[in-house]
C-alpha cells in the first residue's frame, strides 16, 4: 500500500499561479523529464471531480455485482443442503466430506460478498443507523454464540463474561455486533490454533475535548465529568500481533499486513468496515499490539447517540 500524499489546498484567490507551484505536467526526454505547461485551477478540479465520479461508479457497480451474487449462491448453499440432509439418497463418508467443503466455501463467498456490500453502503453514505435502549450484555452474548463453532473449529478459546456494571443506553444492536464480528472474526484468522480471544465490555469515561466559553476563541478543555459516557468494548487475543508502524493502515480500505496477504483469507475490508461503522455510531477504534505479545482491538461508543455521517476514505 502506497503512503498517501498530503493533501493541497488550492484558493480562486490564488489563481493558477499557486497551481502551477502545486502540479505541472511532465513528459519524458533523452535527459530526464522537462515540466510543460502546468495545470491551472481549473483543470485540476476538472480532473479530481473526474476522479470523484469514476470512485463512485466504480463502487456502484461493485455493490450491484455483489448483490447480483447473492441470489445463485443462496440456490447453491440450498442445493448443497439439500444433499447433506440425504433428502435425494444416501452419501458415502467422501461425498459428506466433498460437500461439507463446499460448504464452508460457500460461507466464504458469503461473507465476502456481505463485506462488499456494507462497503459500498458505507461508503456511498447510504447506511441508516437504528437505535434502541436496552442491555448491551445480551447483544454481545449473542455474538459469542454465533462465532463459538467457528472458534471451535479453529482450535481457539472464547471467552466473555457479562459485565453487570454497563448501564442500558441507546445503541444500534445490528452495527455494533457486526463491528464486534469483524474485530472476531480478525482475531480467528490471525490467532494459532490452541490461542485465546476474549471479548470485554466496560463502562468508560471518554474525555473528548469540548468547546469552553471562558476560554479564549478557538480553546478547548476538558470535560469535567467523573461519570462515565460511553462503553468500551475490547477484543483481545495471543496472535502474532502487529508492528506499531501498521496500527492506523490497519484500518485502510483492502489493506493486508505485508508478508501475510496469501496465508490470509479476506480482502482487508473487515477492519475498515468496523472503522467506519463506529464512526457512524459517534465513538472511535483503535488497536493496541507489538510483535510477539497478541493484538487488542478496542472502540468505545457514547451512552448518547451521535448523529454523525459515516465517514469515508482513511483514517483522518
Amino acid at each position: 500500500m502506497g503512503v498517501a500524499p498530503e493533501n493541497t489546498c488550492l484558493s480562486r484567490e490564488a489563481g493558477a499561479q499557486d497551481a502551477s507551484a502545486a502540479v505541472a505536467k511532465v513528459e519524458p526526454t533523452p535527459d530526464g523529464p522537462m515540466p510543460v505547461d502546468p495545470l491551472s485551477y481549473d483543470e485540476l478540479l476538472r480532473e479530481y471531480n473526474q476522479l470523484r465520479e469514476r470512485s463512485s461508479r466504480t463502487t456502484n457497480a461493485l455493490g450491484s455485482a455483489a448483490h447480483d451474487l447473492k441470489t445463485p449462491l443462496s440456490i447453491l448453499n440450498g442445493y448443497i443442503e439439500l444433499l447433506q440432509h440425504e433428502k435425494l439418497g444416501s452419501l458415502n463418508e467422501r461425498q459428506r466430506e466433498i460437500l461439507g467443503d463446499m460448504q464452508a466455501s460457500g460461507q466464504r463467498l458469503q461473507d465476502f460478498i456481505q463485506d462488499f456490500l456494507s462497503y459500498t453502503v458505507l461508503e456511498t453514505g447510504e447506511m441508516k443507523m437504528r437505535y434502541e435502549t436496552g442491555n448491551v450484555n445480551p447483544c454481545l452474548s449473542e455474538v459469542c454464540r454465533l462465532w463459538a463453532h467457528r472458534f471451535q473449529e479453529r482450535g481457539l478459546a472464547l471467552y466473555f463474561l457479562a459485565n453487570e456494571k454497563l448501564p442500558e443506553f441507546t445503541f444500534d444492536s445490528a452495527k455494533l455486533q457486526r463491528v464486534i464480528s469483524n474485530l472476531l472474526e480478525n482475531a480467528s484468522k490471525f490467532t494459532p490454533s490452541g490461542g485465546t480471544v476474549w471479548l470485554h465490555a466496560e463502562p468508560y469515561m471518554w474525555e473528548r475535548r469540548t468547546p469552553n466559553n471562558s476560554a479564549r476563541p478557538g480553546e478547548r478543555r476538558r470535560q469535567n465529568n467523573p461519570l462515565p459516557n460511553s462503553v468500551k468494548v475490547s477484543v483481545s487475543d495471543t496472535g502474532p500481533g502487529i508492528p506499531a508502524e501498521y496500527h492506523i493502515e490497519v484500518f485502510d480500505d483492502f489493506f493486508r499486513l505485508p508478508g501475510n496477504e496469501a496465508q490470509i483469507e479476506g480482502m482487508g475490508l473487515g477492519l475498515a468496515i468496523a472503522r467506519r461503522l463506529v464512526s457512524a455510531m459517534g465513538g472511535k477504534i483503535w488497536v493496541e499490539s507489538e510483535l510477539g505479545s497478541g493484538a487488542k482491538f478496542s472502540f468505545i461508543v457514547p451512552l448518547k447517540p451521535a448523529v454523525i455521517a459515516p465517514s469515508k476514505g482513511k483514517n483522518k
